[in-house]
């Protein structure tokens, strides 16, 4: 339930106005990947190197013979039509990103007024973010009237214990508002002991699939864009999924209820 398609750039142009600039990553090799893996579906989502033009990713939903789902990005100015017309190629959702190193800030306001009018399709909200904003981000994000997907776990530090104060401020997010979910992704960006294990990320995510077994996503993020230290193998973070979802039970409501419940 976490992906992304990149260019071609030569067909699908990067913004101009991006913070980074990843290498193509095309629908084909997406869904190659997606069927060595053994998956059989996949939630791809629009990047912020791609900004609000989502040509790119609504021609891989078009192409994936319905079996991927997209998170758009839009902005103000996006008519009901082009809503409409992303629905119908599959998109469920739009993504707000917070994060000051990625993307210029968005008005709270302007994306409040997008949520309001995304809402009657029955889409979500996934909001990228990092622990340390989640106290001034909270009155923001419990007052969404969407469903809304968090990116990451919030970005906690793996290196402050797993029972701590700013992890605990998450749960209680989660706790306390039930339509909140979290992707339990991206240990590769998180850790601090580094590969194969990602040993320190391990307690973070198993308690969050544990706690809120009918409230967590899982995805590699494939092709893994703007990753400084070293290049994640998706096999990997394949063999990570039953050390954070420990049961058949919950491995299911993870790879297969939940992303079907929210996206199909």
């Amino acid at each position: 339930a976490h992906c992304h398609v990149f260019g071609p750039e030569a067909q699908f142009p990067f913004a101009p106005e991006r913070k980074y600039t990843p290498c193509d990553a095309s629908r084909d090799q997406l869904f190659a990947l997606r069927d060595y893996l053994g998956f059989e579906r996949n939630v791809i989502v629009q990047a912020t190197c791609h900004g609000n033009d989502n040509r790119a990713l609504v021609d891989a939903l078009k192409h994936s013979n319905g079996r991927a789902r997209g998170v758009a990005s839009v902005a103000r100015d996006v008519s009901d039509a082009e809503l409409r017309e992303m629905h119908a190629a599959g998109v469920r959702g739009t993504r707000f990103n917070f994060v000051r190193r990625l993307v210029d800030f968005t008005p709270r306001e302007v994306l409040a007024e997008i949520a309001q009018r995304i809402a009657p399709l029955g889409w979500h909200v996934v909001v990228y973010f990092e622990a340390q904003d989640l106290p001034e981000l909270w009155d923001f994000f419990t007052a969404l009237p969407t469903t809304v997907v968090v990116d990451h776990m919030g970005r906690p530090d793996v290196g402050n214990p797993v029972a701590g104060p700013e992890f605990a401020r998450f749960l209680r997010l989660m706790r306390e508002h039930p339509n909140v979910w979290s992707k339990v992704t991206c240990p590769e960006r998180l850790s601090k002991s580094g590969p194969p294990g990602y040993d320190d990320v391990v307690p973070f995510a198993r308690r969050l699939v544990e706690t809120f077994p009918d409230r967590v996503l899982w995805g590699t993020d494939w092709p893994h864009p703007n990753m400084k230290g070293h290049m994640p193998d998706d096999g990997k973070l394949v063999d990570y999924v039953p050390r954070i979802a420990v049961t058949p039970e919950l491995q299911r409501k993870l790879l297969v209820d939940n992303p079907m419940r929210l996206y199909w």
